[in-house]
């Protein structure tokens, strides 16, 4: 699949797609352990079932916005992976497109500051 240019051509991201990314911004990380991060991180309000998680991961990886690492040495059942560059700046994209939807809301009054 082409890989282009620019992040924004990516957006709007899925929840699993921006979830995702955000959990390999922080490190480099198994399948499984992408799933724990964003249940933990989520509340368990967000849970990825295997079929949508590695589903999403190959086709994330198909366009360009991870790669799998060489992390086998750890544990060699597992598939590491790790943002690209693109996958980092598709990443910021979607964070400034929600936060300017989130700011919105607010002038809005749809929703207030410290509070849900």
């Amino acid at each position: 699949m082409p890989q282009p240019s620019d992040a924004r051509s990516f957006l709007p991201l899925t929840p699993a797609v921006f979830h995702i990314l955000v959990s390999l911004a922080g490190e480099d990380r198994h399948g499984y352990g992408i799933a724990q991060d964003i249940d933990a991180a989520t509340h368990g309000e967000v849970q990825l079932g295997p079929g949508t998680l590695y589903g999403t991961l190959d086709r994330m990886e198909d366009a360009g916005l991870i790669v799998e690492t060489d992390h086998r040495a750890r544990d060699e059942r597992r598939r590491y992976y790790r943002l690209t560059p693109l996958g980092r700046d598709v990443a910021r994209a979607e964070a400034r497109r929600l936060e300017q939807l989130v700011s919105l809301a607010r002038a809005r009054a749809l929703l207030s500051r410290g509070r849900p």
